[in-house]
């Protein structure tokens, strides 16, 4: 029987949600807004399953994209993802952001560069490849500066992810006609993307309990390094 998943995609801030029965999409809703997701995550969340028709025990399994992105949507998705998974006690499954924005190019020969605005002038990053209907990463994900990502890319790469909006400039001139980009609704993270990664790990047995799965932040929040800063300085309070 085909596993009914729900998706929950907050590390954007861009919001998405989805519902899928096996590799069928069952609904899916995308929400670019100005609010942060306790704002409207559960009650997305209770109207996706009223649409459907669905009680939260018929889920077998809840999908989270746990990072990199923003600090304060991971901890509100993976929360409720947690907290969902207990009510219905069913397994968590664990998905990248930078995975599920390349899942959504799957007829591209070239190399995937996702790219998300990380701020202070980096981005999260990781390049993908296409195969066997499913994008690898050719390297692990990281936070850097995008002159040093663009100097290891030489050959024509497809960009995309909001990095790649913010800093196009800068990838033109460094990679001009070599450079290729996704039309600009394609650069937004989609839970339906996820439900299918989250599909191949619940069919590979890679599923978490509530205090297993932890979220990819890549780098500390400004909360710990501060307080790292403060521990340096002999100063804990």
């Amino acid at each position: 029987m085909s596993p009914i998943l729900l998706t929950i995609q907050t590390a954007s801030p861009t919001g998405s949600l989805a519902i899928s029965d096996g590799e069928q999409l069952l609904a899916e809703i995308n929400l670019d807004v100005r609010s942060t997701p306790t704002e409207w995550l559960l009650q997305a969340i209770e109207d996706l399953l009223a649409k459907t028709g669905l009680a939260k025990n018929a889920l077998d399994a809840i999908g989270v994209v746990r990072g990199p992105g923003s600090f304060t949507g991971l901890r509100v998705g993976l929360a409720t993802a947690k907290g969902l998974a207990l009510a219905a006690n069913c397994p968590l499954l664990g998905i990248s952001s930078l995975q599920c924005l390349a899942m959504q190019f799957p007829f591209t020969s070239m190399p995937v560069c996702v790219m998300l605005d990380a701020r202070k002038q980096e981005v999260y990053t990781a390049l993908f490849i296409w195969e066997s209907g499913y994008p690898y990463a050719a390297a692990e994900e990281r936070v850097i500066k995008p002159e040093k990502l663009l100097a290891d890319i030489s050959g024509e790469t497809l960009f995309v992810g909001n990095g790649a909006l913010v800093y196009r400039p800068l990838i033109v001139r460094q990679l001009a006609d070599r450079a290729h980009f996704a039309p600009a609704f394609l650069n937004l993270p989609r839970a339906g993307a996820a439900a299918a990664l989250a599909l191949r790990e619940w069919q590979s047995g890679c599923t978490f309990s509530a205090h297993e799965l932890m979220p990819l932040y890549l780098r500390p929040s400004e909360a710990e390094l501060n307080l790292q800063q403060r521990k340096k300085s002999g100063n804990s309070s």
